[in-house]
């Protein structure tokens, strides 16, 4: 399966992620401050723990933000690339993280082939409408090396996809976020709910980690 173009992708789409970006856009700062103390190491080691060799490691941030997870994963010596469609989180990114960052769309993935050890997409697959997911997970999988691994966490939901607080996003469960892995080609290595230790109906995230077949 071929990566899509912006103009392969149908235009209430593309209008949804263009209305998403520009909110990351307006509120690129106040984004920033709010999350740059969030604690994510249990996602961090899902990823890291699941990589196979001695490393260093080749890493993908998907939808990197401006640049929490790049600086931690190259302070362990990693070789961090982020990605992000939002102008400004791209360079606050660069300026953070001292890492090369790439300025693509979710929707619009240019990558090259077998690079990457490891993908990590915290917070940002959920905004990939439902009708392009198969084709972004298929992309992030020729972006792998052989057993790479792809580590995503999305708020959960029982399916509904649509505009929330001024951003498009889609809310999985656990069966419908293995079908759309499962068919991309990829095997799942584990899962769990966030915030760890809370009962789960006040547990909001779904963590899954999956390897490249």
């Amino acid at each position: 399966m071929r990566a899509l173009g912006m103009a392969d992708v149908p235009e209430d789409l593309a209008a949804a992620a263009a209305r998403t970006l520009q909110h990351y856009e307006d509120s690129a700062r106040a984004f920033w401050e709010g999350t740059k103390d969030h604690d994510v190491t249990q996602n961090y080691a899902a990823l890291l723990g699941a990589l196979e060799g001695p490393g260093p490691f080749s890493i993908l941030d998907l939808g990197c933000g401006p640049g929490r997870d790049l600086a931690y994963f190259r302070s362990l010596g990693h070789e961090a690339v982020g990605l992000d469609g939002c102008a400004s989180f791209v360079e606050m990114a660069r300026a953070s993280s001292g890492c090369e960052v790439w300025h693509q769309s979710l929707l619009a993935l240019s990558l090259p082939a077998a690079r990457f050890d490891g993908v990590f997409a915290n917070a940002s697959l959920f905004h990939v409408p439902s009708a392009v997911l198969p084709c972004v997970l298929r992309e992030l999988g020729d972006a792998l090396r052989p057993r790479g691994v792809l580590f995503a966490s999305n708020p959960r939901g029982h399916g509904q996809e649509g505009f929330s607080q001024g951003r498009y996003g889609v809310f999985h469960d656990l069966e419908g976020w293995r079908a759309f892995g499962e068919a991309a080609g990829f095997v799942e290595v584990t899962h769990y709910y966030r915030p760890v230790g809370r009962p789960r109906e006040e547990q909001p995230w779904l963590a899954t980690v999956w390897r490249r077949a």
